[in-house]
């Protein structure tokens, strides 16, 4: 969709250049102590049952942001608080470069990072650029063509998955988009409705409980995998329950909207969610001080590619749309779908062939993205209005795996979010080669569920790469496979900053006196061209 430029906006622009975004990090959380005695304070039971499941420890990031810091900072000059961060212990800010710089004065502020890099580095000459109005990464090209959905669920093999009755039952799906208008009201959507299926949402841009309104973008997303017109349209977890939540403008496109999708995420978590699928997608935006270069993508750079590798970490499954920028100039991925563990999807046509539009990988550091494609040229979506149609964009590739991933857990539910990713990706058909158009190639979510039932657990369950202890104070130990003979440890802190870098053997590596500050990391392996990542804990 095209944002049109105003003469109203034209004499604002300017103005509007003194603010800028930013955001704060905070050094601690108060009251940590008492919500990770109590975790139901902050999780619903669901979430601390998929943590359970999963082995997944409850820690300082499930910890809110400590309510007096947001009260401060609010009441600062010139501040505005936009979103927030527990994961991040952080708050997306907007206001003049001094009024931001002066928070770094009160004691409970550690970092704070601004949206255009430049303002980051003292040193470095600041040249300001002229504001522009980007299109929104959500374009899809509509033709009302009526007909079913059949190929797009075979070509994935999910039919097969829905015969045994895998629908996505006892699954709940967060979709992260721009609006749901005539989800509420028309007939693609009824069986979600009659069934309570659609249980709850929430609008993160205006801050209210009214999310069937806005843009169609999500209301055509979510009806590849929840719609239902017999003969017409059958989404691909048809029977999974959802959450419905805005977090893309259709007014601006600005990084706040990659905070309000984090703590979208982070909202997810909380209420158990299983699944997230996410069709959005940023590299530019209105400030072209802003924007990302392809470098920046590299899953531990962008804000919104943390927040879902942070997700991950959860024990969330992430799925996102790889972007529709491979016939432009900008080629690649979009962000979060650099994110490391994420599952992202590019696109072909209904005779699997490479969609021209679909973007492509590497990422800057070389792992393979996108993951999988699937259908994304001529998907049959409904409309805001109830109509049926075809579309084009990743953006319907992405939910249509999504909800198979949905019915895949639900025939598999002892698996974790590792494995799942995992067998997804061995049973794409050029797995054992690559490319930069397709990833893994197409997905064979049958055989993923084959082979989840035949697995050798005592293998699988045993970690390729450990980390222990972690938490840890002194001492670090890395264990590689016993097929390595050398790989490379990364660690990054939460501002996507590396801190430390070394060299791996395959025994067993002990690093000692670690020269890190007490929190929360992510770290990046790469052995044997595989990459491992996760998230390390520092104690005093």
């Amino acid at each position: 969709m095209k944002k049109h430029l105003t003469s109203f906006l034209i004499l604002v622009s300017v103005v509007a250049f003194a603010q800028e975004d930013a955001w704060v990090y905070f050094n601690s959380k108060p009251n940590a102590a008492s919500f990770l005695a109590n975790p139901i304070n902050m999780l619903s039971q669901k979430a601390i049952d998929r943590r359970t499941n999963q082995q997944i420890i409850i820690d300082f990031t499930d910890v809110p942001v400590h309510i007096n810091f947001i009260t401060q900072v609010k009441s600062a000059t010139g501040i505005t608080v936009l979103a927030k961060s527990k994961w991040f212990n952080a708050l997306h800010i907007r206001g003049t470069q001094a009024n931001i710089n002066a928070l770094l004065n009160l004691s409970f502020v550690s970092t704070i990072k601004f949206a255009n890099t430049a303002l980051n580095n003292p040193g470095k000459p600041y040249i300001n650029k002229k504001e522009v109005i980007v299109n929104k990464n959500l374009d899809v090209q509509i033709t009302f063509l009526y007909g079913n959905s059949s190929n797009q669920i075979q070509m994935l093999n999910g039919h097969l998955l829905h015969q045994n009755n895998f629908t996505g039952t006892g699954l709940t799906i967060a979709v992260m988009d721009n609006g749901f208008p005539g989800v509420n009201t028309t007939l693609p959507f009824k069986r979600l409705r009659d069934n309570n299926l659609i249980i709850g949402g929430y609008d993160f841009v205006n801050r209210d409980t009214n999310f069937y309104d806005g843009g169609t973008h999500g209301t055509m997303v979510l009806s590849t995998i929840g719609g239902y017109i017999e003969n017409g349209l059958v989404g691909t977890a048809p029977d999974a329950k959802y959450y419905l939540f805005k977090t893309e403008a259709t007014a601006y496109e600005n990084p706040l909207e990659e905070s309000l999708w984090v703590e979208a995420a982070e909202h997810a978590d909380s209420l158990g969610v299983d699944i997230i699928t996410t069709s959005l997608g940023y590299s530019t935006f209105d400030n072209p001080n802003y924007n990302y270069t392809y470098a920046s993508l590299n899953g531990v750079t962008t804000y919104s590619s943390k927040g879902a590798d942070v997700a991950f970490s959860k024990g969330i499954f992430i799925v996102t749309s790889a972007g529709n920028s491979g016939g432009s100039s900008w080629l690649y991925i979009t962000t979060p779908a650099d994110a490391i563990n994420t599952l992202t999807v590019g696109a072909v046509d209904a005779t699997n062939n490479y969609a021209s539009f679909s973007s492509i990988g590497p990422t800057p550091d070389n792992r393979v993205k996108p993951d999988v494609v699937a259908q994304g040229v001529s998907a049959v979506i409904a409309t805001s209005s109830g109509s049926l149609a075809t579309a084009n964009g990743t953006s319907f590739s992405c939910p249509i795996t999504a909800g198979l991933v949905a019915c895949l857990w639900q025939s598999l539910p002892g698996k974790t979010n590792i494995q799942l990713l995992q067998l997804i990706k061995q049973s794409a058909h050029i797995y054992n080669n690559p490319t930069a158009q397709l990833g893994y190639g197409i997905p064979n979510f049958y055989a993923a569920y084959q082979n989840g039932l035949n697995l050798d657990l005592s293998e699988f369950n045993t970690p390729k790469v450990s980390l222990y202890p972690n938490p840890f104070s002194t001492t670090l130990n890395i264990t590689l496979p016993a097929n390595v003979l050398q790989g490379e440890l990364k660690v990054y802190n939460l501002l996507g900053q590396l801190v430390f870098n070394t060299f791996l053997n395959n025994n067993i590596n002990s690093i000692r006196d670690l020269e890190l500050q007490k929190g929360t990391y992510i770290y990046k392996i790469k052995a044997n061209n595989i990459f491992y990542s996760g998230k390390i804990i520092k104690e005093q």
